[in-house]
């Protein structure tokens, strides 16, 4: 199936239009028109090598959202013209238990990444979703509600399912209190995700500025950050912290807040370890934990809640040739609060 999308050639060059061909489709694959894909800040690390292993020329892109076109011969999950997502990888081993748990994502043998890494034969290099159209194995894609607007949904085939799997993980609900550090691209699904759930949600930021859309997102408090002594007044007040930004902070400020049993989840990834005091877990039987996107049974059900909630990114519709400069304020945190791209210009 010929594909045109845009591609970065070698590491950090300009997004340029590159043309190839999708695979043939299979009996338990679907085809789609992508109509909408968002724009990751891992897309940016790994177009500019950052994190290493990267293959060029690349098409990144694994926020997408689509109708489909066509269906294999035995494909039951889907039917043509039908609005489909795609997220963050498109297969895995299927025999590990993290498989047969529905937990591709945390996969033995390594989830298959939606673009920039080896598909299960080994040979063929993934491309993404910065492209017209997209072959996938039906067990790997999501129905998207079609109450949902298709370029605001985007975003949480990644940004979405991040936030949401740890919420409901750690049991984010009624009489529970939970803080989202970082009003970004994550942040914000973070935010309206925990108020739609039934908790006490608290926005903590650096940028005073932001208060006003924490506020019209769902959160009930607003702490700035910048203010020396901002934790004081919060000792012994959180359920769970979810930390979505890849800055370096003071983690042990942030366990001073937090009551017995509570969970700080990792969710940002830093380029340098966090210092952390043994104390400030020991006195209230704090822990600390991680948490990377979800399987593909939770991206469908964390839609189906979106569907039920009226609950989609906040975004800025872009298109193609406008990537580069994306990726540029991307860096600057100057978007409010994801860049999707507009598959149609390809």
């Amino acid at each position: 199936m010929k594909t045109r999308a845009y591609a970065a050639m070698t590491p950090g060059a300009p997004f340029e239009p590159y043309e190839f061909s999708r695979r043939k489709l299979g009996p338990h694959d679907v085809a789609l028109d992508i109509h909408y894909s968002g724009i990751c800040h891992s897309d940016i690390h790994q177009v500019r090598e950052e994190w290493g292993g990267s293959h060029f020329p690349m098409v990144p892109g694994h926020e997408i959202a689509g109708i489909v076109t066509s269906t294999g011969s035995a494909v039951t999950k889907f039917s043509v013209g039908e609005h489909i997502g795609v997220g963050v990888y498109i297969d895995s081993c299927r025999n590990c238990p993290s498989c047969l748990a529905g937990l591709g994502n945390y996969c033995d043998e390594g989830m298959t990444g939606t673009y920039n890494g080896y598909e299960r034969d080994g040979k063929t290099i993934a491309m993404g979703g910065y492209s017209n159209n997209f072959v996938i194995n039906e067990d790997y894609a999501v129905k998207i509600p079609l109450n949902l607007d298709l370029a605001a949904t985007a975003p949480l085939m990644c940004a979405g399912i991040t936030l949401y799997s740890p919420l409901r993980f750690w049991s984010a609900g009624p009489g529970k209190k939970v803080g989202i550090i970082g009003l970004g691209g994550l942040g914000h699904m973070g935010v309206k995700f925990a108020a739609a759930m039934g908790a006490d949600v608290t926005v903590f930021s650096h940028s005073a500025s932001k208060k006003s859309d924490a506020l019209r997102m769902g959160a009930h408090h607003f702490v700035d950050t910048s203010i020396e002594g901002f934790e004081q007044p919060l000792k012994n007040s959180f359920d769970l912290i979810l930390n979505t930004v890849s800055a370096e902070i003071d983690v042990n400020t942030y366990l001073s807040t937090m009551v017995l049993d509570s969970h700080l989840v990792f969710i940002g990834l830093s380029g340098k370890p966090y210092p952390i005091q043994a104390g400030a877990l020991l006195g209230k039987r704090r822990s600390i934990a991680g948490s990377m996107i979800g399987g593909t049974p939770e991206l469908q059900e964390m839609l189906d809640f979106c569907g039920e909630h009226d609950i989609v990114s906040d975004i800025e519709l872009i298109d193609p040739a406008y990537i580069d400069v994306a990726y540029e304020r991307a860096v600057n945190s100057d978007v409010k609060y994801r860049f999707v791209i507009n598959a149609s210009k390809f």
